[in-house]
């Protein structure tokens, strides 16, 4: 199966690949004049032949592509939208690259109540990469396109915010998913399987465009996160008995909800 590249753009019949993703194709895998690749510009995919690979001990490596045909490619019907509180950074990065492989549409880190507050001072110096993950983990998984991350926009207009990450309430209140889900601890908190069978929720699923999965800090939810939660419409559910790691959340909810709605 081809690798595939995200490019800036597509121009008329040719593409070009600049900087660290240019560099790992011609140092790393060795690219030459008429090998074929996958190329996205986020909208279209084209499979694309290396016409000339441009070594550079400074600045820039290039690798130039004439495209040779379009090639089939959309993204998943259902559009799922993750809010994940903000944990250690390896395991919150583990969180990106699995939630990405898995088809998440928009990542929005989270500033709960009970995450660690250093973490959440460092998290926007982290932004570019994150980026670079998601980006890394589309093309190994093949996407149309990598999934937005979203901080507080605040940050993005210039403003001054206390930090970049969104808090629950604001991001619970933003969020106009078809179909809203809080996980929980709370032992009377139902089955995500049995929650998705209710009419509330499900609605008829064919009908669903979007889905979002709030998952809490390793502490949980406080009280009060929870009760903006269900004033947002979201439904409070529990992945079973045992008490799992954000990370391993994250990867059950995203499988169960595409297996369920998808």
């Amino acid at each position: 199966m081809r690798r595939r590249f995200f490019v800036e753009q597509f121009d008329t019949s040719t593409a070009t690949l600049q900087g660290e993703t240019a560099e790992h194709l011609g140092r790393v895998l060795r690219a030459e004049p008429g090998q074929l690749y996958e190329l996205s510009d986020g909208r279209s995919v084209w499979l694309g032949r290396v016409e000339r690979v441009a070594l550079a001990k400074r600045g820039d490596w290039r690798v130039e592509f004439a495209l040779v045909e379009p090639i089939a490619a959309r993204e998943p019907r259902l559009k799922i939208i993750l809010l994940v509180s903000l944990v250690k950074f390896d395991r919150f990065e583990w969180c990106l690259e699995k939630a990405t492989e898995l088809g998440a549409a928009e990542i929005i880190p989270l500033a709960a109540a009970r995450s660690d507050k250093p973490l959440i001072a460092a998290a926007e110096k982290r932004s570019a990469r994150w980026e670079k993950i998601l980006i890394e983990s589309s093309q190994q998984s093949r996407r149309l396109r990598p999934p937005i991350l979203r901080f507080d926009e605040s940050i993005q207009r210039g403003h001054v915010a206390e930090h970049a990450a969104l808090t629950p309430q604001a991001a619970f209140f933003d969020c106009a998913a078809d179909c809203k889900i809080i996980l929980s601890e709370r032992s009377e908190a139902p089955t995500m399987r049995d929650a998705l069978e209710r009419e509330e929720i499900s609605r008829a699923s064919g009908g669903l465009q979007s889905a979002a999965i709030a998952i809490g800090p390793e502490g949980g939810w406080t009280d009060e996160e929870l009760a903006s939660a269900r004033a947002s419409e979201f439904a409070e559910v529990s992945l079973g008995e045992n008490i799992l790691r954000t990370e391993t959340a994250v990867l059950a909810a995203i499988a169960n909800l595409r297996f369920a709605l998808g």
